[in-house]
């Protein structure tokens, strides 16, 4: 009986150990293997949500305001991939834009050119984050 008894109480152990929520920074570190889908548009930089100033040809990236959140992604680089053409690029997180659909990207217009033309305005693209220490 006492046997019993320990094995149940090892097993409910592990389980409750499986069972356990995921902490926030292995979260963050899972985000960037999910490809999003979404529109790439383009906007003209200047004074982003992360407190810093930026110009056009600097690649910028303005994230949804659904996914913004608290900033946590401030300076993290994304990988931006247009579906249509195949070209890619990294972008960096230093805006919100709140008028995204929460899988949409505002890009700079020097971002935008690496992936289309200006004159497109929109663009179907795949992305995701990179990791918090990547640097293109």
């Amino acid at each position: 009986m006492v046997r019993l008894a320990l094995f149940t109480t090892v097993v409910a152990s592990v389980l409750a150990a499986f069972a356990s929520p995921v902490p926030a920074e292995d979260a963050t570190t899972l985000e960037k293997r999910v490809t999003h889908s979404g529109r790439g548009t383009w906007f003209d930089v200047g004074l982003g949500a992360c407190g810093e100033y930026n110009v056009n040809s600097d690649h910028i990236v303005a994230i949804s305001a659904a996914r913004w959140g608290t900033g946590a992604n401030c300076g993290q680089w994304i990988h931006i991939t247009n579906t249509a053409n195949g070209k890619s690029a990294y972008g960096l997180t230093r805006d919100q834009c709140p008028g995204c659909g929460v899988d949409d990207l505002d890009l700079s217009p020097s971002l935008f050119q690496e992936l289309g033309t200006l004159d497109q305005g929109v663009l179907s693209i795949s992305w995701h984050f990179e990791n918090k220490a990547f640097s293109p």
